[in-house]
């Protein structure tokens, strides 16, 4: 096989709409870093698309974590509103080192038991590693909406295990994607901490 057969082949397997929540999924995390309230449009409509490309590729967690993050959108779009009126700008918070344990402590207890029933109640292809690419997100995107830094530590390690799901999936365009959103989230918590440092809670 030659290489202009590979990069056919690899062509071939892309959705154009899993491209189109690519690139939506890119602006809103590109935004979200700048602390704009404007990645939320972005957000919701990438989820929405999302959802779908996941159903049709059987990753159940994933899909169902697209309609969590609709409703997560419109609360932090709200959230955001809200410090936004009351400051002039959205200000960056920080949780406090027993609350990083507690944290952690239901992420891991949330992917045995959403990965245990991903398992035996459906066809969930990689349900374990779903569910923690599934369960790291949710918390990530709770702590985003309440605008805490450390949601971006939770979406760096997020995207590390979306990398290797989706390439196992054969998902290439969402898998560059999150090579993508794995350097904004790097960038994003680097911008977060400064704006941190700016201004202390």
């Amino acid at each position: 096989m030659t290489s202009f057969d590979i990069a056919r082949e690899f062509l071939a397997e892309m959705s154009p709409i899993e491209g189109v929540a690519a690139v939506l999924v890119l602006i809103n995390v590109w935004l979200v870093a700048r602390r704009s309230i404007w990645n939320y449009a972005f957000g919701i409509a990438g989820v929405v698309i999302y959802g779908w490309v996941f159903f049709h590729a059987k990753l159940y967690s994933d899909m169902l974590l697209q309609v969590f993050f609709l409703v997560l959108n419109i609360y932090g779009l709200v959230q955001w509103r809200r410090s936004q009126a009351e400051t002039g700008e959205v200000v960056v918070e920080r949780l406090g080192i027993g609350r990083r344990f507690v944290w952690a402590a239901g992420i891991i207890v949330a992917v045995a038991m959403w990965g245990w029933l991903m398992d035996t109640y459906t066809d969930a292809a990689l349900p374990y590693w779903d569910a923690s690419v599934a369960m790291t997100s949710v918390a990530a995107q709770m702590l985003m909406a309440w605008r805490k830094l450390e949601n971006w530590w939770l979406w760096i390690a997020a995207n590390i295990l979306s990398i290797g799901l989706y390439a196992a999936k054969s998902l290439w365009i969402t898998m560059g994607l999150y090579v993508l959103l794995l350097g904004l989230a790097i960038w994003g918590l680097a911008r977060w901490r400064a704006a941190r440092q700016v201004r202390p809670a």
